[in-house]
C-alpha cells in the first residue's frame, strides 16, 4: 500500500470531521494562538473533506460557528478576568505592539470591532482579548460574537465544501487518482502546520532560540556553538536558515539513497505515472507544455532578466551575485546529480533524449528562484506579512513541479529530490547573505519588473521551442 492510499483510508469519520472543523475554528479564533495557525488552509482542507463525504453543509457550518463562538468567548474571558497577568506573560510581554494594534482597532470601531476583527487577519485573535481587557459589556460582546461567527462560518466553510463536492464531477479522474489528490492535499496541510510551528520555534521568542541562549550562558560548548552559528556582524545566529539547511540536506541524502537503491522506479512512481497517462482533461497537456518551457533554462533567464538588470543598474551587486550564484549553483548540482545517478526518464522527448531524470531540474530551479525571491521580499515586509511571500512562492513552485508529471518526463521521486536540492541551495544562499550587514533593496518598482518578467516568459513560451 502506498502513502497516498494510506492517507485516503485515514480520512476521518463524519463525526470526527465535524469535531475537527469546530476545533480549527476554535483555535483560529483563540487569543494569540490564531496568529501561529494557518487557519484558512486547515479549514479549506477540512471543509473539502466534508463536501467530499457529502456531510450536510448546514452541519459543517454549524460546527465552525460553535467553534468560533467558543474561541472568541474564551479570549474575551481571558482578557476580562486575567488582564494584568496576560500582559505580563509571553508573548505579549515581548510583543506589546500586538496589544497596541488591537487597542487602536477596538477604540476606532467600538463594539463593531468584534464583528469586523474576525475578518481582519492581523487583529483577529487579539480583538476579543482587548475587548475583555477594556471591560466591554459581556452581553454586548456575546451578541457581537454570535453575529460575527454567523457571518464568518459560511464564508470560511463554503468555498472548501463546494470544492469537495464538485471537483471530482468536473474532472474526469482515472480510478485511483483520487487517493493521490487527497494525499497531496493532506501533505500540504501537514507541511503548512509544520512550517508555522517551526517558524515560531526559531523566532527570538521561540523555545528553540531561548533554549540555545540558555545553553550558551551555561556551557562553554554552547558559547562556542553560538559564536560559530552567528554572523560576524551580529551576535544572534540565523537559526531558521541553519535549520532549513540541516533538515533539507539530511532529507535529500536519505531520499537519494532510496532512489539509488531502486534500479527501477519506485512503486509509487510507476503507479502515479500510469494514472497520469490515463488522465483526460481538456487543456491540461497545453498547460503542462507551457510550464515546461517557462521552467527551462531560457524561461528562467527570461523571468529573472528584468530583476537582474535593475539590481545591476541600482548597484545592488551583493544581491545580484547571490541570486546569480544560487541559479548557477543549482544548474551545476542538477547536471552533476543527473550524471552521477543516471536515472532513465519515464518518457524522453527529442529535446531531452540525452538527459537523465533525477533530480528534477525544473523543480529545483523553481524552488531556488522563487525561494530566494521570497526571502528577499520578506525582509522588506512588516513581520506580520512576511509569510505571505513564502506562500506566494509555494503557489508558483507547485504547478511548475506537477507539470513535469503531466508531460510525463519525470517520476514523482524526481520532484521530491529536486525540491529538497533546491531548499539546500536556498539555505546556503541565505546563510551567505546573512554573513554581512546589507542595505535594503527598496524602493523597488516591483510591479513594472513583474510585468516585464511575465511578458518575457510569455514570449518565450509562444515563440521559442523547448530547450
Amino acid at each position: 500500500m502506498n502513502i497516498a492510499d494510506t492517507l485516503f483510508q485515514l480520512a476521518p469519520s463524519p463525526g470526527l470531521l465535524l469535531l475537527i472543523i469546530a476545533a480549527i475554528a476554535l483555535v483560529e479564533s483563540l487569543a494569540l494562538v490564531g496568529l501561529l495557525v494557518p487557519g484558512v488552509v486547515l479549514m479549506t482542507a477540512a471543509a473539502s473533506l466534508a463536501g467530499h463525504q457529502e456531510l450536510a453543509v448546514v452541519t459543517a457550518i454549524l460546527a465552525a460557528f460553535i467553534g468560533a463562538v467558543i474561541g472568541d468567548g474564551l479570549s474575551f474571558l481571558l482578557g476580562y478576568h486575567q488582564r494584568e497577568r496576560v500582559t505580563a506573560q509571553w508573548p505579549l510581554s515581548r510583543h506589546p505592539e500586538w496589544l497596541a494594534r488591537g487597542a487602536r482597532f477596538f477604540q476606532r470601531h467600538g463594539s463593531l470591532s468584534v464583528v469586523l476583527g474576525r475578518f481582519v487577519g492581523p487583529v483577529r485573535p487579539v480583538v476579543p482579548l482587548i475587548a475583555g481587557m477594556l471591560r466591554m459589556s459581556p452581553r454586548a460582546f456575546l451578541w457581537a460574537n454570535l453575529i460575527s461567527a454567523a457571518l464568518w462560518a459560511p464564508a470560511y466553510v463554503l468555498p472548501g465544501y463546494v470544492l469537495g463536492r464538485t471537483w471530482q464531477r468536473l474532472v474526469a479522474l482515472p480510478e485511483g487518482l483520487e487517493a493521490w489528490l487527497v494525499g497531496l492535499g493532506a501533505l500540504v496541510v501537514i507541511l503548512a502546520v509544520i512550517f508555522s510551528w517551526v517558524r515560531h520555534l526559531v523566532t527570538r521568542e521561540g523555545p528553540a532560540y531561548r533554549g540555545l541562549i540558555g545553553w550558551s550562558r551555561r556551557s562553554a560548548l554552547g558559547r562556542r556553538l553560538w559564536r560559530w552559528l552567528s554572523p560576524p556582524h551580529d551576535v544572534e545566529p540565523p537559526l531558521a536558515s541553519w535549520l532549513l539547511l540541516i533538515l533539507s540536506l539530511t532529507a535529500l541524502s536519505a531520499w537519494t539513497l532510496v532512489v539509488i537503491h531502486h534500479d527501477a522506479p519506485l512503486a509509487m512512481d510507476a503507479r502515479l505515472d500510469e494514472l497520469m497517462r490515463a488522465l483526460a482533461l481538456p487543456g491540461l497537456d497545453a498547460v503542462g507544455q507551457a510550464l515546461d518551457r517557462a521552467g527551462d533554462l531560457i524561461g528562467a533567464l527570461a523571468l529573472v532578466l528584468p530583476w537582474g538588470i535593475w539590481l545591476a543598474w541600482r548597484r545592488h551587486w551583493a544581491a545580484f551575485w547571490h541570486i546569480a550564484g544560487g541559479l548557477i549553483g543549482i544548474a551545476l548540482l542538477n547536471t552533476l546529480g543527473k550524471a552521477a545517478i543516471g536515472r532513465i526518464r519515464p518518457m524522453s522527448p527529442e529535446h531531452l533524449a540525452d538527459a537523465f531524470s533525477y533530480p528534477s531540474g525544473h523543480t529545483s530551479t523553481a524552488v531556488v528562484l522563487f525561494g530566494m525571491a521570497a526571502a528577499f521580499v520578506s525582509r522588506e515586509l512588516p513581520p506580520g506579512r512576511r509569510t505571505l511571500a513564502y506562500w506566494a512562492a509555494i503557489a508558483a513552485i507547485l504547478p511548475m513541479a506537477l507539470s513535469r508529471l503531466v508531460v510525463g518526463v519525470h517520476w514523482l521521486s524526481d520532484l521530491i529530490g529536486g525540491a529538497l536540492l533546491g531548499l539546500v541551495v536556498c539555505a546556503l544562499v541565505q546563510l551567505a547573505w546573512q554573513r554581512h550587514p546589507r542595505a535594503p533593496l527598496r524602493p523597488c518598482p516591483w510591479q513594472r519588473l513583474g510585468i516585464a518578467s511575465l511578458a518575457l516568459v510569455a514570449a518565450r513560451i509562444a515563440w521559442l521551442p523547448p530547450f
